[in-house]
């Protein structure tokens, strides 16, 4: 009967079917950010910094958009 109820509960999210299509734009999103970061970068470390820009990339966007 728990188990029925807890069920029930997980089920009634307000977002069926559209969550995963706004992980796929992030996941485009990174992999063109990661890619730019890369082929932009001139060593081993810039590198690496470049994919942690890429997964941070929509929190700068909206920094540099809102002027902040």
């Amino acid at each position: 009967m728990r188990m029925a109820k807890q069920k029930e509960m997980r089920c009634e999210s307000k977002c069926h079917g559209m969550c995963g299509q706004s992980g796929a734009v992030y996941g485009l999103g990174f992999l063109g950010a990661a890619f730019f970061y890369l082929e932009h970068a001139t060593g081993f470390w810039m590198g690496v910094l470049g994919i942690l820009k890429a997964l941070v990339w929509p929190a700068m966007l909206v920094y540099k958009l809102l002027g902040l």
